[in-house]
């Protein structure tokens, strides 16, 4: 009896399981460091996945309110060319640039610009329609050529300093779904040589 309880004593106090040799400590390793470097790989691809979508985001933004803002045209003149007849009466040819900055067309109504001379108490001295097809492309310039007569002014100087104004009226569509009514400016002045015809500081603003 004595000897059967000593060694049912013996079979409690030996171990449940054998120890883990080298080779089953190095695989769990092995097994531990895939897992970790497969999650590394993960919240790698999450990180940048998720900076894509930002700049995604801000890209959308930007392109967003590029379009939506609508700007007002900007009017200015160039190529002005004078010619005078025998009375001493002046013909001017030019050209009108209408640039439109949006992302949309941009329809404007039929414009009258007015022309003053200083040299005769900023009156009137002629005026001219800035109209061809009434539209521009989106982000493009339009070119329109004007003509515009000036009487003699009999006057002693010469050279006459004119002013050139007008205030264009339309209309931006952007998409066809988003309008808004935009007016722009022009005032233009210059100085004509009455003795060469020439033009010189031509200036808009």
């Amino acid at each position: 009896m004595a000897a059967n309880h000593q060694q049912q004593d013996h079979q409690v106090l030996a171990p449940s399981s054998m120890p883990r040799s080298d080779a089953e400590n190095a695989n769990i390793n092995y097994q531990f460091e895939l897992m970790r470097n497969k999650k590394k790989k993960r919240m790698r691809c999450m990180a940048y996945i998720a900076i894509f979508a930002l700049i995604q985001i801000i890209v959308i933004l930007y392109i967003a309110l590029a379009v939506i803002r609508v700007k007002s045209p900007r009017l200015r003149m160039d190529r002005v060319v004078v010619s005078s007849d025998p009375s001493g009466d002046l013909r001017f040819a030019a050209r009108v640039l209408v640039r439109n900055r949006n992302f949309g067309r941009y329809k404007f109504d039929a414009t009258y610009a007015t022309v003053r001379s200083t040299n005769n108490n900023n009156n009137n001295v002629g005026q001219f329609l800035i109209d061809d097809e009434g539209r521009v492309r989106a982000r493009s310039t339009k070119k329109i050529a004007v003509i515009w007569d000036v009487r003699s002014s009999n006057s002693s100087s010469r050279s006459m300093d004119l002013m050139v104004e007008a205030k264009m009226r339309g209309k931006v569509e952007v998409f066809r779904v988003i309008k808004r009514r935009k007016s722009g400016d022009m005032n233009c002045s210059m100085t004509v040589d009455l003795d060469t015809n020439g033009v010189r500081n031509l200036r808009c603003m």
